[in-house]
């Protein structure tokens, strides 16, 4: 395979990698700085939300300046980032090292932009495949490391996070070449294409499903650590090693069995099932008292979140026609990362006002009443095609 593609999957490997640290552990380092559940989900809003605004002006910057500058801007970011959460002393420098990596963080579509520009078509599926690849392993590795250097101190993660990502950096610098070279001016602003979108009315829907799933699934995420501390009093090597073992469940299905079950079933019937797993899933883990059923039912709820993003994302593509897919994935992409703003804010705020159960089980709710919308979805949307690994962390 090219070297440019690998250096491509690294690029994506460092920043899920980077991911799957935080989740755990941003929690554990905040509650250092006498951080409030309220603050915690701010804290990792403030991520989402610096991505969701800065994501157009990169994507706008990539087209018009090309992918080599912006890819390496967004990967500086990272290491500074990093470098900053190991060194933090306050909860402010916190807030400004999530706020920094967000704001950098264009890495992943103008990867994807990249990767359309090197691959012939018959060749790209196989190349996007190194995206899925990419991010579920970043997202198995990422939290099995920072359970592991956990045991070190809590910073120890975060430096090994800003070295991988400085050592993405001197790869890109050194041996990756631009691929843009038709330079365009073009804008696209999602928020003015939403109002459009919204008006069709089985695109609405399905963006409104859109939304709502990234929300549900960004409580599950970002509350897990304070659940599981206060709950079980776990520490970092038993959240991370968790979060590596639920990874792995989703990379699996994702991988291996998602084709399958679309085959058999359609997307929309696929999709109706993944809610309903991750609702029951979720739902049963808010009671659960005992270790074992407590990571049994996020293992249920896995399976489901990996059934229900590549589905998703397959519907949502064909309820415009080919000249309309660039825009309908930027404005799904926008509202996902909104949903991602809300769910922490969400789930922790429910978490500290009525306690980690009550935080789960809103999430629980949400997903079955989407599961609801889905089966009520039109059969036309449930034309089976060959499904893609979704370019998402999994559950």
């Amino acid at each position: 395979m090219r070297r440019e593609l690998w250096i491509i999957f690294a690029i994506i490997f460092v920043n899920l990698l980077g991911f799957g640290i935080v989740i755990p552990l941003l929690p554990l380092y905040a509650v250092q700085y006498r951080a409030s559940e309220p603050q915690i989900g701010l804290l990792f809003a403030s991520y989402s939300l610096s991505q969701l605004l800065a994501a157009p002006v990169l994507g706008y910057l990539s087209d018009r300046y090309g992918r080599r500058p912006i890819l390496l801007l967004s990967l500086l970011g990272t290491v500074v980032s990093f470098a900053m959460l190991a060194l933090a002393n306050s909860l402010a420098l916190l807030f400004v090292a999530r706020i920094l990596d967000g704001l950098s963080g264009g890495n992943i579509p103008t990867a994807r932009a990249y990767i359309s520009d090197v691959t012939p078509p018959e060749e790209r599926a196989r190349a996007y495949g190194l995206i899925g690849a990419a991010f579920g392993l970043g997202f198995i590795f990422g939290p099995a490391l920072g359970g592991l250097l956990g045991q070190v101190s809590l910073a120890t993660p975060f430096w090994a996070a800003a070295g991988l990502a400085a050592l993405a950096l001197v790869m890109t610098g050194l041996w990756l070449p631009e691929s843009h070279h038709q330079r365009t001016q073009t804008w696209i602003n999602p928020w003015r294409e939403l109002p459009r979108l919204m008006r069709r009315p089985l695109l609405g829907r399905l963006l409104l499903i859109d939304f709502f799933t990234w929300a549900a699934f960004s409580v599950y995420q970002t509350t897990f650590a304070l659940f599981a501390l206060h709950r079980f009093g776990w520490g970092a090597r038993e959240m991370g090693y968790t979060l590596a073992g639920i990874g792995l469940i989703g990379a699996y299905i994702q991988g291996r069995e998602v084709g399958r079950v679309v085959r058999r079933l359609g997307e929309r019937q696929t999709f109706v099932w993944g809610m309903v797993l991750s609702a029951l899933g979720l739902g049963a883990a808010a009671f659960a008292q005992q270790v074992t059923f407590f990571v049994l039912f996020l293992g249920v709820a896995s399976v489901g979140a990996a059934l229900v993003s590549p589905t998703l994302v397959a519907m949502l593509s064909k309820t415009g026609t080919a000249a309309e897919g660039g825009r309908i994935q930027s404005v799904g992409s926008a509202l996902e990362s909104l949903g991602r703003t809300l769910g922490p804010v969400w789930g922790n705020g429910l978490l500290g006002l009525y306690g980690e159960g009550v935080a789960y089980l809103s999430a629980a709710v949400v997903l079955g009443l989407l599961a609801v919308a889905g089966a009520r979805l039109p059969v036309s949307s449930d034309a089976v095609s060959e499904v893609q690994t979704r370019t998402q962390a999994p559950m």
